[in-house]
């Protein structure tokens, strides 16, 4: 019975990569990128039950979820630059988020550019590339927006002061007042530090809410045309500040919330480099754990991931009523993961898994098994490869990453050897490798090495154990290769 079972499912996925392949010839798919902000795990599809996320589960249904899927920088603008050029950071030369790959490494063609020049309509709403000065515009968008933050200081003292003597800002004179008023705070923290809680706005009247509405609207008023589209929906949250309307509050009570306090007793273990200060941004100080103000970011982080999914269901919803959900290839995932107070660490700029692993959702109609979910090891820098094949799209001949249309084909086809990621502490570079079951992370100052599949959170650096030595040599001959790998000799950029 079970031969009899497997040689259906061989048929079934057979029959439905012939079914992908003639609607290639027949007509090239469209592509929808979904790209969250600060995301980290902490989704239904990614093991984490208790946070809901519809949209996610419904759209892990009918596509694969990858289980392993990695950053190769854990900072929005490096690692955006990275996986929408296809190239690790080295070879982009994008290390901070001011640097513009199209200075420090010129003709490089992006992943939205490339499907442009093959006659795809593209459009983008939000934060796709890391901002307006480092967007390409024009060069590879038909259309792009981004949307005022107005959600920002809703739950600021600012606020409340200005509407004790104004009044409140949703009506009136009061609202004109504060807009011009909002320019002069704070740009980054518009008065909070870093800011959290319910804003008593509406989901359309949040940036993520009028992202959502923008692409649904391209989709309904067919701003495409008759052309396929490659449509980028960039969505800000959960990224500081934590605010989302009240309701999303609701579904999280802070007392229900679960962690394990962080302990000193792994920073006797692992070198000060892995640490940043991030925490004194949170109102935190180092070593100490506070219970009830943990619960309060955590809980607004969660109300944010509950809110995005929402928004992403609207586009869906809307992806089904313009009859393109079965011709539209759907990537979902984040730039990078994100720690809640794990190690008393806030934040990201971490080479810690919380923080470089990421959610990844695919579903390509006719190719992907429905439900079905994949252990390999992959890099998000393996997304344009696997875009450009599965489109019939000529890439460009420097390309670092890997298709995964193999595994998009075969959940059980292996992943990488490794997954690479790398970030910069002053001027030196601190580089880790994740395997199967290690964790390996070379500082200027120090290594790490954890046996993830005892020690998931990785709590125990076994750098000094007799016992690893023979491992400790292996993961320093992989990192060796991958940082290779990173650097290899690159081909001029080609259309």
């Amino acid at each position: 019975m079970k031969k009899l079972d497997t040689v259906k499912t061989l048929l079934a996925l057979s029959l439905g990569l012939c079914l992908f392949q003639t609607a290639i010839a027949e007509k090239r798919p469209n592509v929808l990128f979904i790209i969250c902000d600060d995301l980290n795990t902490h989704v239904s599809t990614s093991g984490y039950p208790h946070i809901r996320t519809p949209a996610f589960d419904h759209l892990a249904a009918e596509g694969m979820t990858f289980n392993r899927a990695y950053c190769q920088y854990p900072v929005c603008g490096p690692s955006r630059a990275s996986f929408l050029h296809g190239l690790y950071p080295q070879s982009t030369g994008v290390l901070d988020n001011k640097s513009d790959i199209r200075q420090v490494r010129p003709g490089t063609v992006s992943l939205p550019q490339r499907f442009k020049e093959a006659g795809y309509w593209t459009g983008a709403v939000g934060k796709v590339f890391h901002n307006e000065k480092i967007d390409p515009g024009k060069v590879a968008w038909h259309q792009m927006l981004r949307f005022e933050n107005d959600e920002m200081p809703m739950v600021t003292p600012i606020r409340k002061k200005f509407e004790a003597e104004h009044g409140p800002i949703t009506e009136g004179k009061s609202r004109r007042l504060w807009r011009k008023f909002y320019p002069t705070i704070a740009k980054q923290t518009r008065g909070q530090k870093p800011g959290y809680g319910p804003t008593g706005l509406t989901d359309k009247q949040h940036k993520d809410g009028k992202n959502a509405r923008q692409i649904a609207a391209w989709l309904e008023n067919k701003a495409h045309g008759n052309q396929p589209f490659f449509m980028a929906c960039g969505i800000q949250k959960p990224h500081i500040p934590f605010l989302a309307p009240d309701k999303y509050f609701a579904m999280y009570p802070p007392a229900e919330l679960k962690f394990t306090p962080a302990s000193l007793e792994f920073w006797k273990q692992a070198p000060k480099i892995a640490q940043t200060k991030r925490y004194q941004g949170f109102g935190f100080e180092f070593g100490v754990e506070n219970d009830a103000l943990r619960r309060e970011y955590m809980q607004a982080y969660h109300a944010c991931i509950s809110f995005i999914d929402a928004q992403i269901g609207i586009v869906f919803d809307a992806l089904k009523r313009s009859g393109h959900w079965d011709d539209t290839i759907v990537v979902l995932t984040s730039d990078h993961g994100y720690l809640l107070g794990e190690k008393f660490m806030w934040g990201k700029v971490m080479l810690f898994e919380t923080c470089d692993r990421v959610p990844l959702v695919i579903r390509v109609p006719g190719l992907t098994q429905a439900g079905s979910s994949s252990d390999g090891l992959v890099e998000l820098v393996d997304l344009y490869p696997t875009l450009t094949e599965l489109c019939a799209i000529k890439p460009p001949a420097e390309l670092q990453g890997k298709s995964l249309v193999p595994m998009l084909r075969d959940s059980k086809k292996p992943g990488k050897e490794v997954a690479y990621t790398v970030v910069v502490r002053g001027s030196d570079l601190g580089k880790a490798i994740r395997t199967d079951r290690w964790r390996y992370t070379e500082w200027p100052e120090g290594e790490e090495l954890y046996d993830l599949k005892k020690d998931p959170t990785e709590d125990h650096n076994l750098i000094k154990s007799a016992t690893h030595s023979e491992t400790l040599k292996q993961m320093r001959i992989h990192l060796k290769r991958a940082e290779r790998n990173a650097l290899s000799e690159m081909r001029p950029p080609s259309h």
